[in-house]
């Protein structure tokens, strides 16, 4: 590509040019232009110039293209299509769209949402590529870098203004074990929890966020082991065959396949304790539309499953 000639060229004779072979008349692509027909006749003499041919020439039937006029037509439509376009930017249909988007977002919620998010979205946009990732630090800088379009995380105090966000809602936190586990039955203390191994769901941003402290985060006992992963389906599996614990949303309940043969426990007396949640963009999509259209189907699919939800209860 010839950057330098095309800075010297006048890309507003193309516009002229496309005029001229709809009206094939040098005052009727001048009305159209609202200028004069002696600056029109100039900027046929300029395109003639520019293209090294007559491009239109003058008969009983008034002005003709050439061949090398009429090749041009196509091209030039297409090609000042595409200009438009690129300035005005595409009309954005969801069914049509086939670009990508990419979203972070943790395991366990993941669970609960991509499910019924996925059903909309194999409706509405068949074609659009979401990808999740559950492992990302630093989501906020690699939101305004473009490595990220959405995060769904945990609840920050503050955000900084050049960041959109909507509150998700919150879950309580239960704890999770197998059935026929030694605490099912028994009143849970944190004495009692610190018995057991623990399982912790790995949380990205966790330091930034507005987590609290879980029961048996300040005294784990050095005789008990730790299992820390980001795979919800393997701690569910590990559950299921040890006396390990996992606290966590206790929305996870409600699942009754991934949950088998696990029962959810309160949390020790007077330690009930719940997460929030938070979709977070850059303002650098704000004016997307497929980034504010996916914006409203993701916050629509948590309303319904609030809803859904409330009625269950």
């Amino acid at each position: 590509m010839n950057l330098k000639s095309l800075a010297k060229a006048d890309l507003n004779l193309l516009v002229a040019l496309h005029i001229l072979l709809e009206e094939r008349s040098v005052s009727g692509a001048a009305r159209q232009l609202s200028i004069t027909q002696p600056a029109m006749s100039k900027t046929l003499a300029r395109l003639r110039d520019t293209f090294g041919d007559p491009l239109f020439v003058r008969s009983k039937r008034g002005m003709q293209p050439t061949p090398r006029a009429q090749a041009l037509a196509p091209e030039l439509r297409d090609l000042l299509a595409k200009v438009e376009t690129l300035l005005n930017g595409e009309d954005f249909t969801p069914s049509a769209y086939r670009g990508e988007i990419q979203m972070a977002i943790s395991e366990y919620v993941g669970f609960s949402l991509l499910p019924p998010l996925s059903s909309k979205l194999q409706n509405t946009a068949p074609k659009l590529r979401l990808r999740t990732i559950t492992r990302v630090e630093n989501q906020l800088e690699r939101l305004a870098m473009g490595d990220l379009d959405f995060a769904i995380q945990l609840s920050r105090p503050t955000y900084p203004s050049e960041y959109r966000y909507q509150s998700l809602g919150n879950s309580p936190l239960a704890i999770f074990v197998r059935r026929g586990h030694p605490l099912v039955g028994q009143t849970i203390t944190r004495d009692k929890l610190t018995l057991f191994p623990a399982i912790s769901l790995y949380v990205s941003d966790r330091l930034d966020s507005s987590l609290p402290e879980l029961p048996t985060s300040a005294s784990v006992s050095e005789q008990v082991g730790m299992l820390e992963t980001s795979h919800l389906l393997t701690a569910l599996e590990v559950l299921r065959e040890t006396d390990y614990t996992l606290i966590c949303p206790a929305y996870l309940a409600r699942n009754d396949g991934a949950t088998r043969d696990v029962v959810a426990l309160p949390l020790p007396a007077g330690e009930a304790q719940s997460v929030d949640y938070t979709l977070v963009a850059h303002e650098r999509t704000a004016h997307s539309p497929v980034h504010q259209w996916l914006w409203t189907e993701i916050l629509d699919t948590v309303r319904r499953m609030r809803v859904r939800t409330v009625h269950r209860g």
